[in-house]
């Protein structure tokens, strides 16, 4: 039996449409096995292994397979466990910050009386754009009471601050941290503004609604899925908080090499040589990440469906 013509048309170009996915697909997929998936597997298998020395500590360290052995030594590590609550006490304060500050400039930046929107879109996106050991570089040197026309201000004033004591080291990180991501943020929620429909505000400003009224009943609430985002970035990135408290431990006794929960695992690796504790304390981290992941989304879509 004869295939008919329209069919053999249609088979070949079915062929070669998966022929073109699978030529843009393939280096993806090699890509994201090498970068993401080998490294995780990687990590998985070191964590159930510990270094130990040999004899009398002469010898060479061998690896024992100790199986959740690691886990069970980093759930039960006090230093661990104080850099969750350091992290956790980092984002009660930076999380309200950062959403406000950044809300606050998209509506001022989305309101009518803003002028010159580009160039202060641009001068605070700007400090994003800075690296950020860098920017935790020049907030250490801008923190030294000996080296910062800051704290000589501070000074001349009669104000005696202490940025690098263990009452304002959370301060001192939210404040590197604020300063260098919301622009950021505030990017996403600016760009959500420009969706909303301008016939809703302008119907809005017919109807009488002010400046203050149109942002809180109007625009707000029209940015919930962009908060949402904001919120699961912020999060995730507050787990993975290493280059900013890192930086203030050159200065700082009361930020200590294990400060973050990333910090105890450089630490861990690097320091104390237990890359078996190591990869097991960042199973433990990424996982976290994944639920609160899962729980901001969750909560997330409650509020848009509410």
């Amino acid at each position: 039996m004869t295939v008919p013509a329209p069919a053999l048309v249609r088979r070949s170009a079915g062929r070669a449409r998966q022929r073109a996915a699978a030529a843009y697909l393939i280096p993806f997929f090699i890509l994201f096995t090498l970068v993401m998936v080998a490294p995780i597997g990687y990590a998985l298998w070191t964590s159930l292994f510990k270094e130990e020395s040999s004899g009398l500590g002469f010898g060479g360290a061998e690896s024992v397979f100790v199986g959740l052995g690691n886990y069970a030594d980093a759930l039960g590590d006090t230093a661990l466990r104080a850099s969750f609550l350091n992290v956790a006490a980092y984002v009660t304060v930076y999380i309200p910050l950062m959403t406000c500050t950044a809300l606050l400039l998209a509506l001022l930046l989305d309101s009518a009386v803003a002028r010159a929107k580009r160039l202060f879109q641009l001068a605070l996106f700007l400090p994003y754009t800075v690296p950020t050991v860098i920017a935790a570089i020049i907030w250490v040197y801008l923190y030294s009471p000996s080296l910062s026309p800051v704290m000589d201000w501070f000074g001349a004033a009669g104000v005696s601050v202490d940025f690098f004591s263990a009452s304002l080291a959370v301060p001192s990180v939210v404040n590197i941290v604020t300063w260098h991501y919301v622009g950021y943020n505030m990017v996403i929620l600016y760009a959500a503004l420009q969706a909303i429909p301008r016939e809703t505000l302008e119907a809005a400003t017919m109807d009488g609604a002010g400046a203050i009224r149109t942002a809180l009943r109007i625009k707000v609430p029209h940015l919930r899925s962009a908060l949402v985002l904001s919120l699961l970035f912020t999060c995730v990135g507050a787990i993975q908080l290493f280059n900013e408290p890192y930086m203030l431990t050159t200065q700082s006794e009361a930020i200590n090499r294990d400060w973050s929960p990333v910090m105890y695992v450089h630490k861990a690796a690097f320091v104390d040589h237990q890359p078996g504790l190591a990869s097991a304390a960042a199973i433990l981290i990424a996982l976290l990440a994944g639920v609160l992941s899962y729980a901001v989304t969750k909560l997330g879509n409650r509020w848009k469906a509410a």
